[in-house]
């Protein structure tokens, strides 16, 4: 198959589409920006689309459809939400109840999507920097973790943010952050640099989704905040049904990565 980075947006969602890609699109698609997927039933939108306002680090919204369409309108006119995806999450009271490659069978007609931006949205400007992404180097999912930051609770939505993680050297840190300052519709600079302890991670050997990355001598951690934050909110929320994306496994829009940046 030829090289996933180069291929475009659409030509990465069709494969998806036929379960050609069933694992994390970090490094695809190189130059598009990639988005977190957050589908809830008519009841528990505006709630939602408030906990997004309020908490817009972690949650910067992209795109949400009317009630009842799953077809994108914005970020990749036609594409579909419930097939163009890796793998999806159902969330039911609060419990991962199942994955699956395509959710047709779980859409109703009351639905909203949420389109979240999404920290791989940056990597590419990253890597052009000269930083490495460690995830991408050794073919991992991008480590995730809960905090003991909460978000701002709106209606029935409150929780942690969540976190991923990329190892770097000092100086390498400073311009991730100079770099990364630039997309603040794909969660901006850090939110944390170096000591994990201090927003509540014991271990960063075993994160909470997503898989743990080798940190070589001299690299501290830097922290980003997640679109999988709703995911650790469903858990603490429990709204009766809330589908997602597989953590790592992203919706691939149509809109470049320097369309999203403010300077």
């Amino acid at each position: 198959m030829k090289n996933l980075a180069e291929i475009n947006a659409k030509g990465i969602r069709d494969l998806i589409r036929k379960g050609k890609i069933t694992n994390s699109t970090a490094g695809m698609a190189k130059g598009y920006a990639q988005a977190n997927l957050v589908i809830l039933k008519k009841e528990y939108a505006y709630d939602f689309l408030l906990f997004c306002q309020r908490n817009s680090k972690a949650c910067p919204l992209l795109e949400v459809t009317d009630v009842g369409v799953y077809r994108s309108k914005k970020i990749a006119r036609g594409a579909d939400f419930r097939t163009d995806i890796p793998k999806y999450r159902i969330y039911r009271d609060g419990k991962l109840v199942e994955e699956a490659t395509d959710i047709k069978e779980y859409w109703e007609d009351d639905m909203v999507c949420f389109l979240l931006g999404c920290s791989f949205t940056f990597e590419n400007s990253l890597l052009n920097g000269g930083i490495p992404i460690r995830h991408i180097e050794e073919n991992r999912n991008v480590p995730m973790y809960k905090t003991n930051i909460p978000c701002e609770q709106a209606g029935v939505f409150e929780g942690p943010m969540v976190v991923s993680m990329r190892p770097m050297r000092h100086e390498e840190a400073i311009r991730a952050t100079q770099i990364t300052t630039r997309f603040p519709a794909v969660h901006g600079a850090p939110i944390h640099v170096g000591d994990p302890s201090e927003i509540g991670i014991t271990n960063l050997s075993k994160p909470d989704f997503g898989e743990e990355v080798s940190i070589k001598n001299g690299e501290i951690p830097v922290f980003w905040a997640c679109g999988v934050t709703p995911q650790a909110v469903a858990m603490k929320s429990k709204p009766s049904i809330m589908i997602t994306h597989a953590p790592g496994c992203m919706f691939i829009s149509d809109i470049k990565d320097e369309e999203l940046s403010v300077l």
